[in-house]
């Protein structure tokens, strides 16, 4: 079980040193996370990183582009052909540097947990685009290509950290869920959103862990807690009001044992005015309004605490801050 107000981190980093980025994410969090450098490599940004063996993908490093381009080929055929229920297809160093260092690093060591992290269906399928610069989300075909893509990559992922954890940790992530309902997005279903994201999650429990969905905005709360994640992580920093809007869901979340993941501290340029005093003051107003909805005793029993989001965009410096303020903030809530 894990221990109310356990810290662990989103994702990037801005590191190019990928020792470097894993022996920090080691030294501070109570559930350590591979780490994404996108600096290091545009392959390891959302979309490409998880893209390896998508029939017709293509990437253009120097230009940083990724599409999807059909041609006369026979990758298709090759793709189903290879395909087995249950696959798992790997994720190589040259699209996550972090991801096997960090395997490195943890050989011959024993976790509680251990977290991984896989870009949602929604973000990836709206994101990847054909060459004529539609979201592959609209292709029925890729659009269940990529979520058989990303379910062996999570499948591969928790293949590799189960030997080092107790218990592997996966967070879809999903920022893409902030803007669904827009009028970019008026052609995405609901009912298949939920699909979707319900695949993944099924996924992630079919093999042992326990599976979080993280957005770094608003989102369609109820849809969130409908996919059957153990774990909702929210912006607590910027939009803990948007949590207390659904108070009945949540509160029959956090009694069937959900976890509700606090992103309080920032990622954002606000980092740079923040305190451990003043974030802790943050995350006393936002409980304080949740708890008007929900006993704070459920509230705080079923609690992790994390950044707002990946610090990929912010310094090595500003990363460090936004660290150690949440190790700060532990101490003073524990």
């Amino acid at each position: 079980m894990i221990k109310p107000f356990s810290t662990t981190g989103i994702g990037s980093l801005p590191h190019l040193d990928a020792g470097e980025a894993c022996r920090l994410v080691l030294d501070i969090f109570d559930i350590p996370f591979w780490p994404q450098l996108p600096r290091v490599s545009f392959k390891e940004f959302m979309v490409p990183q998880y893209s390896e063996g998508m029939p017709f993908f293509r990437i253009d490093a120097e230009r940083q582009a990724v599409w999807v381009e059909k041609n006369g080929s026979d990758e298709l055929e090759r793709f189903y052909e290879g395909w087995r229920e249950e696959c798992r297809i790997a994720i190589s160093e040259d699209y996550a540097k972090g991801l096997h260092t960090f395997l490195r690093l943890v050989k011959n060591r024993k976790f509680d947990f251990l977290k991984g992290h896989v870009t949602g269906p929604l973000t990836f399928s709206l994101g990847l685009k054909d060459a004529g610069g539609k979201p592959i989300y609209f292709d029925e075909e890729f659009r269940e290509i990529s979520l058989m893509l990303l379910k062996a990559k999570t499948r591969w992922q928790i293949d590799a950290l189960k030997p080092y954890a107790g218990k592997i940790i996966v967070f879809i992530d999903e920022p893409i869920l902030s803007a669904l309902g827009s009028s970019a997005y008026l052609g995405v279903s609901q009912e298949e959103s939920l699909r979707m994201l319900r695949e993944m999650t099924g996924t992630i429990q079919k093999e042992g862990g326990l599976a979080g969905i993280h957005c770094c905005g608003n989102a369609d709360w109820p849809l969130v807690i409908k996919s059957g994640a153990d774990i909702v992580n929210f912006d607590a920093y910027d939009y803990v009001d948007t949590i207390s809007l659904y108070p009945g869901e949540f509160r029959d979340f956090l009694e069937k044992g959900g976890l509700l993941a606090w992103g309080i501290v920032p990622t954002s340029d606000a980092i740079v005015n923040e305190s451990p005093e003043s974030v802790k003051e943050r995350f006393h107003a936002g409980l304080e309004m949740l708890s008007r909805h929900i006993p704070d005793r459920l509230l705080l029993s079923q609690i992790l605490l994390t950044p707002s989001c990946g610090t990929g965009s912010r310094t090595i410096e500003e990363t460090i801050k936004v660290f150690q303020i949440l190790m700060r903030l532990k101490e003073a809530l524990t």
